[in-house]
């Protein structure tokens, strides 16, 4: 099956003895022994049907073998992490989710190392990669200045080092890049964003190719308790069957924001992948299918001035739904970094991101230049 009939089909096969098209969601805790035939399922915190389906669906895209599914995407990356021993290092790039910076600086506590570096940058790749390193973590697009790294790249060297390569591929989702295909050994995900689409559930994922990886994953979400609910299951995978048409429609959308956003007096800068003056342009079209549906820029003026202004743009941190958000990475999803850190990875007070919905473009287009034109 193509991409689009796994989206509909995958974990979706009609019920025994009903028909149902939409599989049951089951919400019970526990499970009678006696009544199954052979007995499989044991407690909730360790097995549920619709997490199953959820979680071949998720495998399905990928063409990959296993997928964990948590209960947020900081679980499924808590749950990455845990693989990790004291005295390991790990490498990350440098604009990282600021959930995910404040996530890492509680490894220390237990031996483990993080450097970080500009995983787009060739040498940078290359120096960070130079000596022994236990995981590589790379965002591409990354969060929020949607840098493109080469994930082959990463890959290969991070394999001659005996890495571990986990790609959060939040920003693009299996509908856009596909992680695996490129050499990486994880995709991770908060569900929560495109892959859900609704801003109405929380979820992550972790897809692999490896069973012991896979298994390890499966023991630390079931000893943590980082299970996600049959019914946020069940809105996840219901999300999920509109993933390519959401994607498609967002895509677009953004690209003409984007290219409104250049011509305005008001901005200093423009970053999208799907622009030419974006510097990994070309990589972006040959490891992606399309360009995403976040765009960042620089502002001239007060963040707050135009936070406050858009009307159909709300000012909320996350991503991915149907509805256009924007926010300041400084003043909200990136306050876990210290200031320093943050400016010195780029990520300055002026810059606003974008999540571009399903509204209609023209509106979009027009409720930006509205509130950018409050400073005239």
């Amino acid at each position: 099956m193509r991409f689009d009939t796994r989206l509909v089909h995958s974990g979706q096969r009609p019920t025994p003895g009903t028909g149902d098209i939409v599989p049951p969601i089951h919400v019970t805790t526990t499970y009678d022994r006696f009544a199954q035939d052979p007995p499989r399922l044991f407690y909730t915190r360790g097995e549920n049907p619709t997490r199953a389906a959820l979680e071949e669906c998720l495998a399905a895209l990928e063409d990959a073998r296993f997928c964990a599914v948590f209960s947020s995407g900081q679980a499924a990356a808590a749950a990455a992490l845990s693989i990790l021993e004291p005295g390991q290092r790990l490498v990350s790039s440098a604009d990282v989710y600021g959930g995910t910076y404040a996530l890492f600086a509680t490894l220390s506590r237990y031996g483990i190392r993080v450097d970080y570096a500009d995983l787009a940058d060739p040498a940078q790749l290359r120096q960070a990669l130079a000596s022994d390193v236990a995981m590589v973590w790379v965002e591409t697009p990354s969060n929020p200045l949607l840098k493109i790294t080469d994930l082959a790249e990463v890959s290969r060297r991070g394999h001659a080092r005996g890495a571990v390569v986990v790609v959060d591929n939040t920003f693009a989702s299996p509908a856009l890049q596909r992680p695996l295909e490129l050499g990486a050994d994880v995709s991770l995900y908060s569900t929560t964003k495109f892959i859900a689409g609704h801003a109405d559930v929380l979820g992550g994922a972790l897809v692999c190719d490896d069973e012991a990886l896979h298994a390890r994953f499966v023991e630390h979400r079931t000893v943590t308790g980082a299970v996600p609910g049959g019914l946020d299951c069940y809105l996840v995978h219901r999300g999920l069957k509109t993933l390519s048409l959401r994607v498609a429609r967002q895509n677009a959308t953004a690209r003409s924001i984007a290219e409104a956003l250049c011509d305005s007096s008001a901005v200093l800068e423009v970053i999208h992948p799907g622009l030419p003056s974006h510097p990994r342009h070309t990589l972006a079209g040959q490891q992606m299918s399309g360009p995403g549906s976040i765009v960042s820029f620089r502002y001239r003026d007060d963040p707050e001035k135009l936070l406050a202004r858009t009307q159909l743009f709300a000012c909320a941190v996350s991503l991915g739904g149907v509805r256009s958000l924007i926010e300041c990475p400084a003043l909200m999803t990136h306050r876990p970094m210290p200031r320093a850190v943050r400016l010195a990875s780029g990520i300055t007070d002026d810059l606003i991101r974008l999540s571009v919905g399903i509204e209609d473009p023209a509106d979009l287009v027009a409720d930006l230049a509205n509130a950018l034109e409050g400073d005239r």
